[in-house]
């Protein structure tokens, strides 16, 4: 598209290339395609190179989507996430040791991929405060320091960073600043326009919007997103065209999807405040979270996650098996609401200790929410906390 459209058109119609003139893409199930010369390894007409014309297609509409200039998509979010780190942080002969400065609030498969698999591969990490500490984060810089990761809505406490420092300090020290905008998506936070270097995502989760799938996205300049392309047709973390299909699908109704998911949370979030068996919540659309005013500067909303505290895990599991309309179930992001403990679903392996260290405790519930009606959620939930 040459015009510069809303988003809501964009999802619809950018980066979009007709096949045979049909209004939606068909599913190219091939795994190879007649051959043609080459001049690189990546452009060879193959599946697993990710460069079917679904993987082509949906690549562009991402980055169309994202303003970034190019992107590609991957087997899971996780694929996504270490593709990339992998990508950025290389050793090289006469080069210092790769290094990582790493948000201290992650998802719980991204802290554990840091901690215990990055040293065996010769990357070293450091974990810091979200919160702007030149300081800190200069105090744990180092001459290989190459990448910055942070999240934009942390899980499961929906903390927010400091993002204007984040991007302003790796342009200073030339870091590359890297986020995981699964938790806001497109709707709510635009990473690149905001100065980020590379946006990745689970695509399970919003992009997709419907439990059907597992994806993952990397958006970012031409020649990362080539460097990581090249890095993941190594890996093999590649995506079945039929989960590119339903994708693209997915996209098509992100919008009105994440502007009720804001609403619900929030509608969810405000009343569970002013219950006396909640102990905490965990949303920073409410006024008394500490990124409260973050949020409001940076975000057009706040995300379709948040999570409350009961005090322990006995009363958490009661409300979880009262629950009629919520499903336990971890992920987020679809249509239906899920609910689960972070402590025993996606920080799972973290020491309890580690988990104590950041803030999540036994008796923490997250809540996705889906699209259903704010007040039926509700309901549900107060039942379930009076013990109907």
């Amino acid at each position: 598209m040459s015009r510069c459209h809303d988003l809501r058109t964009r999802l619809i119609h950018g980066g979009l290339h007709r096949v045979a003139g049909a209004v939606v893409q068909p599913v190219f199930q091939t795994a190879t395609y007649e051959a043609e010369e080459t001049a690189s390894y990546d452009d060879i007409r193959y599946l697993r190179l990710s460069n079917s014309p679904n993987h082509r297609d949906l690549a562009a509409r991402l980055a169309a989507i994202t303003g970034g200039e190019a992107a590609v998509v991957a087997g899971s979010g996780m694929a996504a996430i270490t593709t990339t780190l992998l990508t950025l942080l290389e050793s090289a002969p006469g080069r210092e040791r790769p290094h990582l400065l790493a948000q201290d609030c992650l998802y719980g498969g991204t802290l554990s991929f840091l901690a215990e698999d990055a040293p065996t591969l010769g990357i070293d990490v450091d974990f810091v405060n979200g919160d702007d500490d030149h300081q800190e984060w200069a105090s744990r810089s180092r001459p290989g320091t190459r990448a910055f990761l942070v999240e934009s809505l942390t899980n499961p406490l929906l903390e927010v960073a400091d993002l204007e420092a984040v991007t302003a300090f790796c342009r200073e020290r030339g870091i590359v600043s890297v986020i995981d905008n699964t938790f806001a998506s497109p709707v709510n936070y635009r990473p690149l326009e905001a100065g980020f270097d590379v946006e990745l995502h689970s695509a399970t989760k919003y992009l997709n919007g419907h439990s059907d799938i597992v994806a993952g996205a990397v958006i970012s300049t031409q020649e990362r997103i080539r460097r990581v392309t090249h890095k993941m047709n190594h890996l093999g973390g590649v995506l079945d065209p039929h989960a590119c299909f339903l994708l693209q699908r997915g996209l098509k109704t992100l919008a009105l999807r994440v502007e009720q998911q804001n609403h619900n949370a929030l509608f969810l979030a405000q009343r569970l405040a002013e219950h006396s068996s909640v102990a905490a919540v965990h949303y920073p659309g409410l006024a008394g979270h500490p990124g409260h005013e973050r949020a409001r500067r940076w975000f057009a909303g706040c995300g379709g996650v948040l999570s409350f505290d009961l005090g322990g895990p006995e009363a958490a599991r009661r409300l979880i098996d009262r629950l009629e309309l919520a499903v336990e179930a971890p992920s987020l992001g679809g249509v239906e609401t899920l609910v689960s403990r972070p402590a025993v679903s996606s920080h799972a392996g973290q020491s309890p200790e580690r988990r104590r260290a950041l803030g999540i405790g036994d008796g923490l519930v997250r809540v996705a929410v889906g699209i259903e009606a704010a007040e039926d959620l509700w309901a549900d939930f107060e039942a379930a906390l009076a013990g109907g």
